[in-house]
């Protein structure tokens, strides 16, 4: 069956998430172990070389494109930034564990955001615009395969949302400069907006069929 394959990949770490702090829109680039890591783990797994590249606009999301693709270019979609924590951003939990908006945060809920953030809602219904319009951009320009750069919380909501099979939001969390697979096909986006999710990547060096299917003539 024709689809697409597109790989979702949390971007490399910052000082912020070391620290532990809220980052949603806070742009921080990626540190220097952020940057090493990733450089080790290029040498370590298969990341296979897609036919386009996407990035939320955020730097350590660029960052990340650049040290995985450093020859390639990257459609920015701002749509797939991650989550504004309006006046928790920056600041760690240790910080704001006495705050009552902050305990009526944790609560959680679509429609429960941080003071002057954003709510879960809107971030899944803008998450939605973001992949809708890489299918879309793909699709018209005959785009295959596709890496996609963005965030731990937009993925797990992606995934959850609109992957199958359906599973708890936290089996999709992912390490830094992992992700996830997914195959999507014209027919069950179109008609359901839903794609099947593949599986965890990056990819084994050691899986002979791993890069088989990014060479493989259409």
């Amino acid at each position: 069956m024709n689809g697409y394959r597109i790989q979702l990949f949390r971007h490399g770490i910052t000082r912020g998430n070391i620290d532990g702090r809220y980052i949603g829109i806070t742009d921080l680039p990626l540190c220097d172990k952020g940057i090493s890591e990733l450089e080790e783990k290029t040498e370590k797994f298969f990341y296979p070389q897609p036919d386009r590249i996407y990035t939320s606009p955020l730097k350590r999301c660029v960052g990340t494109a650049a040290v995985l693709y450093p020859e390639r270019s990257a459609r920015l979609v701002t749509e797939l930034r991650e989550m504004n924590f309006g006046d928790f951003e920056n600041k760690k939990a240790v910080e704001l564990m006495n705050r009552e908006d902050y305990k009526q945060f944790l609560k959680g809920g679509l429609d429960n955001p941080p003071p002057n953030g954003e709510s879960l809602r809107k971030v899944v219904e803008r998450s939605f615009e973001g992949i809708d319009f890489i299918i879309e951009d793909m699709m018209k320009n005959g785009y295959r395969t596709a890496s996609v750069i963005t965030h731990g919380g937009i993925i797990m909501n992606l995934l959850s949302c609109f992957g199958l099979p359906k599973k708890n939001p936290l089996e999709f969390n992912c390490d830094f400069g992992e992700g996830f697979e997914i195959f999507v096909t014209a027919q069950l986006w179109q008609t359901a907006h839903a794609f099947e999710i593949m599986g965890r990547i990056p990819y084994s060096r050691e899986d002979p069929d791993s890069s088989e299917i990014y060479n493989e003539e259409d």
